[in-house]
C-alpha cells in the first residue's frame, strides 16, 4: 500500500524530539537564533533520507506490483534536499511543534485505505477519534491540521491507534496536504504544487483547490492542500502542464525551447527542428515522423531496387554466357557436320576409284592388285591418319589446300574432344595440350559449353534413329551410354477400387503391366476411371477400398518407397506464376536431382528439357497468373511437364498432358517424352482422343470402359487387329481412338457380324486373356449389372431396403472420418526409401526455397508497398485521433494499436501460405522438405516483421508522443507482429481464403474485448491469460507506466491495480508474445502436414 511511503515521513519526524523541547522556550523560539533553524531543517531532511532502508521491505511486499525499486522511487518522490525552504517555513509557522502535527502510521493507513477501497469521497475519511459525529474541530476541515497535547507522548510508528490531536489548530503548511477528516499533515511529493489556498469570493472555493470554508465559522480561513490521490481526483495538486515545479511550493513557467509535462520537476529540452514556445506542454514530433518515414521509404526503395538490379544483371550475364556457349557449340557442330560430309564424300570417291581401278587393271597380276587394294583400304577407313602423311617437296598448291582443310577438320574434332574432357565433379575442364594458348574460360561458360555439346550429341544420335517405332527404339535403348536411370516396371493384377461413400466400383479387375522404355496411353470415355487408375498406381487414391496387387519390379512394395524417382504431372498446370520458366525448372532440378549431381549435370538436364520442350524462346518470361498475363496456355502445360522431367524420373505419370494443346505442341511434347522413354523411363499418360499421328507415337494402350473395366491392354499396333477379331472394323477416314471411345460411350454400335455389344467388351477381354470373370459379370443377359453396386445379391426377387436418414448420415460421417484417417496416414507415413537417390539435404533445400521466396517477394513489391501504406495511414489516423491520457497511462491508445496492427499484419500474413497451397501439395508429394518450405517463407517474412512496426510507429509514436521511448514501443510491437504473423499462418493453412480473412478480423477484436474486461472471477482471469492481446497491451502500459513517477505514483499504482498489471512483468509479456508466435508456428506447421491434401 502507498501509505508506507508517507509513513516514512512520520517515522522520520518521530525522532525529532529536539524540536519539541524548544516549544517551551517562548512564542518564537527560532526568532533570535539564525543557526538553529537551518540545523533543524537539515536534521529533518537527513532523517527522511535514512529511513528508506528500514522500510524498503514493507514497501516492497505491499506495493511490489507498481514499485520495482522502493529506495529509488522514494528518492525520486520525497528527496527534498535540493530545496528545503518549505520545511524551514513550516518549522517557523508551527513554532517548533512540527513533529506533533505529522500523521502517524495509523492515520496514513486510514487515509490511503479510503482511496484504494474507494469508500465514499476521497476528500472525506471514515470517522475516527478526532473527527466524528460528536467531535469535529476546525482541524478536521480540509487544508487544516492540529497538534497533540504537549504532555502527550506520541509514537509516530504506531499503526494501531490514532492519537488525540485537537489543540493549536491552524492552516496546513505549504508543501504539505491535510485531508478532510484527519487533523494531521502529510508532505506533498515532488512534482506537485501545494501552495496555501486563497478564497475566491465569487465561487466560494479555496483555489487552486476545490473545497469550501465551513459554515458558521467566520474565523476559519483557507488552508493548504487537502488531498493527494490519482490525477482524476487531485489534478489541482499536480504541477500544471507548461510549468515545472522544482519544489512543492514553487512553480516556474517553461522557457522557450523547452517543454514541461504535467507533474514535471524540471524542464526538458526540445529536439532540433521542433519549435517550442514558452509554456509548451509537449513537443510536436510530426516533422521527425515524416523524416523517419521518408528515410525508411528510401531505404526500402534502395533495397528493392538494388536487389532487382542485381538479379537483372545476373540474369543478363547468365543469358549472355549461355548464348555465347550455344553459338560456339552450334558453330562447332556445323563445322563437324561439314567435315563429316567431306570425309563421306572422300570415302565414296575412293570407293568409286577403287572399283574403277579394279576394272581397268584386272589384267595385272593378282599380287599387284592385292597391294593396290591394301593401299586403298588404308585410305578409306583411316583417312584421318593417312591423309596427313608427309607431303613430297614438290606437292602442288591444290594438294596443300587439301592438307589445310584436313588439318582444320582435325582441329574441329579435337575441339569436340576438349569439350568432352569436362570434369563433372567440380565443373572444371581438363586442360589439355590442345588448349589454345593455355587460356581457361570462365567456369560458367565451360558448363554451358559442355551442356550444349551434350545436347548436340543427343540430337545427332536421334538423327541416327529417325525411326522412333518400337523396333527402332530397341537398338537405341540397348546403348549402355543411353540408359543410366534405374528401371521401374509396374504390374497389377485384379486391381479394383471401391468408392467407400457410395459402395460402387470405380476401377475393377484391371490386370496388366506398364513397361520401362514404353509410352503407355490410358484412354476411355468420361467416367471410365482413367485418372483413378493413375492415382492408384501412384498411391494417391483416397477414400477407396483397394483390392488386388500392384507389384514394383515384381515385388510387393509400396510405391511411396520410390517417390524420389517418380514424376507425377497433375491435370492442372500447377506452377509458380511469379517465377520464370527457367526458374521453375531450376528449382525442381536443384531439389529433386541427386545430391551427387554436379552443376554441369544439372545444366545439361535443364537445358535438355528446355530444348526438347521448345521453351527456349520463353525461358526468361514469367509463367504468369490469373491477374498477370504470362506465357501461353500450351507453354504453361509444357512447363508443367518439364517440372517432372528435370528430376530425371524412372516412372513418369501424366494426367492429360495434351489437353488444351494443338497438334504441333502435342507432337513436340510426345517427342520429348519419347526421348525420356529412350533412357528407360516408364511413361504412362491419360489422353483424350488423340490424333492419328499422335496415336501412332504410343507404344502401349490401356483402353477402359465405364466402371473402370479393361477393354484392351497391349501394343498400339495390334489394337485394330484385336477388335477386328471381335468383328469390329474401323471405317475408312475415321480416327481409331475416336471410334473406340464412341463405341464405349454407346454413341456408335459396333459394326460387323459378331453382334458384340459395347457393354460386353470387358468380358470379352477377360475371356480373351484367360482372366477369371466375376460371377455378377457372367450374366450376359444383364449387362447393365456391370456398373451396379457390389453388394447386389443373386436373388432377382430380393428387394433392396432403402437406408434410413440416420443410417445414411452415420455412413457419411464414418466415411469422412476414415478418409481423414487415411490422409493422416498417407501424410505422415514414412516408407523405406528404395530409390537409391539421395536428394538435397534440408539445409540446401532451405537455401533453394529461400532464394525462390526472395525472388517472389521482390516481384510482388507492389503488394508489400500497399501493406506498408495501410499501416502508415492507420498509424497517422490513430495518432491524430487518440490522445494518450495520463489517467490510464495511455491504455486506450495502445488498445486500438493492438487491434489495428494485429488485424493488418494477420491479413497480410495470409498471403504467405494461402496463395500457394496447390504448389506446396505438389512439391511435398514429390518428396521435397515441408520444413524447409515453411522455414524459408517464415524467414523472408521476418523482414516484414522488422519493418512494419517501424512504419506504424513512424506516425503513431510521433503523433501521440507518449512518455515511453520509441525503443520500448518498437520492441513490444515487434513481438506483437511476430505473434500475429504465426497465427496468420495457421489460419491460412487451416481455412479457405475467405474464412481465414474473416477470422483474422474477428480474433483481434474479440480477444481485445475479452482482455480488457474486468477480471472479477477466476474464470475470466484464465480466459484473459490465453489472449495474446492482454500481454501486448500490458507490455505497452508497463513501458509507459515506468515513466510516471514522483507525484504520479498513486496514479500509476491505481491504473496498474485496476488492470491487474505488474510493473515487473514487462519481460514476461515479451516472452509470452514470442512464445505465442513460436507455438502458433508449430501449430501451423503441423496443420500444413495434416491438411496438405484435399
Amino acid at each position: 500500500m502507498l501509505w508506507s511511503w508517507l509513513a516514512i515521513v512520520v517515522l522520520t519526524l518521530s525522532s525529532l524530539n529536539l524540536v519539541q523541547c524548544q516549544v517551551n522556550s517562548g512564542p518564537n523560539p527560532f526568532g533570535d537564533s539564525s543557526g538553529a533553524l537551518p540545523f533543524m531543517t537539515q536534521l529533518v531532511n537527513a532523517q527522511l533520507s535514512n529511513l528508506t532502508r528500514d522500510l524498503s521491505k514493507e514497501i516492497k511486499s505491499q506495493s511490489s506490483f507498481c514499485v520495482k525499486d522502493p529506495e529509488a522511487e522514494w528518492n525520486k518522490a520525497f528527496n527534498f534536499s535540493s530545496d528545503l525552504s518549505f520545511l524551514t517555513s513550516c518549522i517557523q509557522k508551527t513554532q517548533g511543534d512540527i513533529t506533533r502535527r505529522f500523521c502517524t502510521v495509523a492515520e496514513v493507513k486510514s487515509y490511503f485505505r479510503s482511496i484504494t477501497e474507494k469508500i465514499g469521497s476521497t476528500s472525506y475519511l471514515k470517522p475516527n477519534r478526532n473527527c466524528n459525529l460528536t467531535s469535529w474541530g476546525s482541524g478536521c476541515e480540509p487544508g487544516w491540521a492540529c497538534s497533540t497535547d504537549p504532555d502527550q507522548q506520541v509514537d509516530l510508528r504506531t499503526s494501531q491507534d490514532i492519537p488525540a490531536r485537537t489543540t493549536s489548530c491552524q492552516a496546513c503548511c505549504e508543501g504539505f496536504f491535510c485531508p478532510q477528516g484527519l487533523t494531521c499533515m502529510i508532505p506533498c511529493p515532488l512534482g506537485s504544487y501545494c501552495p496555501l489556498a486563497t478564497l475566491n469570493r465569487t465561487s466560494g472555493l479555496c483555489e487552486p483547490y476545490q473545497y469550501r470554508l465551513p459554515a458558521n465559522q467566520p474565523n476559519h480561513t483557507c488552508g493548504g492542500a487537502n488531498i493527494w490521490a490519482d490525477v482524476d481526483n487531485s489534478e489541482e495538486v499536480f504541477c500544471p502542464a507548461g510549468s515545472y515545479c522544482p519544489s512543492t511550493t514553487k512553480k516556474i513557467p517553461c522557457s522557450n525551447g523547452n517543454y514541461c509535462r504535467m507533474g514535471s520537476t524540471s524542464e526538458k529540452r526540445c529536439y532540433n527542428l521542433v519549435p517550442c514556445k514558452s509554456g509548451t506542454e509537449s513537443q510536436n514530433l510530426h516533422v521527425y515522423g515524416i523524416m523517419f518515414i521518408v528515410g525508411l521509404s528510401t531505404l526500402l526503395l534502395v533495397i528493392y531496387s538494388c536487389s532487382d538490379q542485381v538479379l537483372s544483371i545476373r540474369e543478363r550475364r547468365l543469358a549472355k554466357s549461355r548464348d555465347a556457349a550455344a553459338r560456339s557449340v552450334k558453330s562447332s557442330a556445323q563445322a563437324r557436320r561439314r567435315w563429316k560430309d567431306a570425309k563421306d564424300s572422300v570415302t565414296r570417291h575412293a570407293s568409286r576409284l577403287q572399283s574403277h581401278l579394279s576394272f581397268s587393271f584386272s589384267h595385272q597380276k593378282n599380287i599387284a592388285h592385292s597391294e593396290e587394294l591394301q593401299i586403298l583400304n588404308q585410305v578409306i577407313p583411316e583417312a584421318d591418319g593417312d591423309l596427313l602423311s608427309p607431303l613430297p617437296p614438290n606437292a602442288s598448291r591444290a594438294t596443300l589446300d587439301s592438307r589445310n582443310q584436313i588439318e582444320t577438320g582435325h582441329e574441329i574434332e579435337n575441339e569436340s574432344i576438349v569439350h568432352d574432357e569436362f570434369d563433372m565433379e567440380d565443373g572444371h575442364r581438363v586442360v589439355t595440350a590442345n588448349s589454345s594458348k593455355g587460356k581457361k574460360l570462365h567456369a560458367r561458360s565451360k558448363i554451358f559449353r559442355h551442356a550444349y555439346s551434350q545436347l548436340e550429341k543427343e540430337k545427332a544420335r536421334q538423327q541416327e534413329y529417325k525411326n522412333l517405332t518400337f523396333s527402332g527404339v530397341i537398338s537405341m535403348a540397348s546403348n549402355s551410354e543411353q540408359r543410366k536411370r534405374p528401371l521401374i516396371e509396374i504390374s497389377f493384377k485384379d486391381l479394383s477400387l471401391i468408392l467407400k461413400s457410395q459402395n460402387k466400383y470405380i476401377l475393377r479387375c484391371v490386370t496388366g503391366n506398364i513397361k520401362p522404355g514404353h509410352i503407355t496411353a490410358v484412354m476411355g470415355p468420361s467416367g471410365a476411371g482413367k485418372t483413378t487408375f493413375l492415382s492408384a498406381l501412384a498411391g494417391k487414391a483416397l477414400g477407396c477400398k483397394k483390392s488386388g496387387l500392384i507389384l514394383i519390379n515384381g515385388k510387393n512394395e509400396s510405391i511411396h518407397s520410390y517417390k524420389k524417382i517418380i514424376g507425377f504431372v497433375p491435370q492442372d498446370d500447377i506452377v509458380h506464376g511469379n517465377l520464370t520458366v527457367e526458374e521453375n525448372l531450376w528449382f525442381s532440378a536443384n531439389c529433386r536431382l541427386s545430391a551427387e549431381s554436379s552443376k554441369a549435370d544439372k545444366v545439361v538436364v535443364v537445358e535438355r528439357v528446355i530444348e526438347f520442350l521448345g521453351l527456349h524462346s520463353v525461358r526468361n518470361s514469367l509463367v504468369g497468373t490469373v491477374e498477370k498475363r504470362g506465357i501461353s496456355g500450351g507453354q504453361r502445360k509444357r512447363v508443367n511437364v518439364g517440372l517432372e522431367m528435370v528430376m530425371e524420373p524412372s516412372l513418369l505419370i501424366l494426367d492429360e498432358p495434351t489437353s488444351g494443346l494443338d497438334s504441333a505442341s502435342s507432337q513436340l511434347l510426345l517427342r520429348a517424352l519419347r526421348r525420356e522413354a529412350l533412357e528407360g523411363v516408364n511413361v504412362c499418360m491419360v489422353v483424350h482422343q488423340p490424333s492419328h499421328t499422335l496415336f501412332k507415337m504410343f507404344d502401349d494402350l490401356v483402353l477402359l470402359a465405364k466402371g473402370g473395366l479393361t477393354v484392351y491392354h497391349g501394343p498400339v499396333n495390334r489394337v485394330e487387329e484385336y477388335f477386328a477379331g471381335l468383328g469390329i472394323f474401323i471405317p475408312e477416314r475415321i480416327n481409331p481412338p475416336d471410334y473406340f471411345i464412341d463405341i464405349l460411350e454407346g454413341v456408335i454400335k459396333p459394326s460387323g457380324r459378331s453382334g458384340v455389344k459395347y457393354d460386353e467388351l470387358a468380358v470379352r477381354w477377360m475371356l480373351h486373356n484367360g482372366y477369371s470373370v466375376p460371377p455378377d459379370m457372367q450374366k450376359s443377359n444383364m449387362p447393365s449389372r456391370l456398373l451396379n453396386p457390389i453388394n447386389e445379391t443373386n436373388n432377382d426377387d430380393a428387394v433392396n431396403e432403402e437406408p434410413s436418414f440416420t443410417g445414411e448420415l452415420w455412413k457419411d460421417v464414418k466415411g469422412n472420418i476414415e478418409m481423414h484417417q487415411e490422409k493422416l496416414r498417407l501424410n505422415f507415413l514414412k516408407s523405406k526409401d528404395l530409390s537409391n537417390r539421395r536428394t538435397a539435404s534440408l539445409f540446401w533445400q532451405y537455401k533453394y526455397f529461400l532464394a525462390r521466396v526472395a525472388k517472389q517477394r521482390l516481384r510482388d513489391a507492389k503488394a508489400q508497398a500497399i501493406d506498408y501504406l495501410i499501416l502508415l495511414l492507420a498509424g497517422a489516423c490513430l495518432g491524430s485521433v487518440i490522445k494518450m491520457r495520463d489517467q490510464s497511462l495511455g491504455a486506450a491508445g495502445y488498445t486500438y494499436t493492438v487491434i489495428a496492427v494485429s488485424l493488418l499484419c494477420k491479413i497480410a500474413a495470409l498471403r504467405s501460405f494461402s496463395l500457394e497451397k496447390l504448389q506446396y501439395w505438389r512439391e511435398s508429394a514429390s518428396g521435397m522438405s515441408s520444413l524447409a518450405y515453411f522455414l524459408s517463407r517464415d524467414t523472408i517474412d521476418h523482414f516484414n516483421t522488422v519493418i512494419k512496426p517501424a512504419v506504424y510507429l513512424s506516425m503513431f509514436f510521433f503523433f501521440t508522443n507518449p512518455r515511453s521511448t520509441f525503443v520500448d514501443n518498437y520492441t513490444v510491437l515487434l513481438c506483437l507482429v511476430y505473434c500475429v504473423t504465426g497465427m496468420g499462418y495457421a489460419l491460412a493453412i487451416v481455412f479457405e481464403p475467405g474464412a481465414a480473412q474473416l477470422w483474422s478480423v474477428l480474433l483481434p477484436v474479440v480477444l481485445t474485448l475479452v482482455a480488457t474486461q474486468p477480471r472479477d472471477s477466476e474464470f475470466m482471469k484464465r480466459i484473459s491469460d490465453v489472449c495474446y492481446t492482454k500481454w501486448a497491451l500490458q507490455a505497452f502500459v508497463i513501458a509507459n507506466a515506468e515513466r510516471y513517477d514522483k507525484v504520479w505514483l498513486i496514479t500509476r499504482c491505481g491504473a496498474l491495480k485496476t488492470n491487474d498489471y505488474n510493473l515487473s512483468d514487462w519481460s514476461l509479456c515479451i516472452s509470452i508474445l514470442i512464445l505465442f508466435g513460436v507455438v502458433s508456428r508449430a501449430i501451423a506447421f503441423i496443420c500444413m502436414l495434416t491438411f496438405r491434401r484435399k
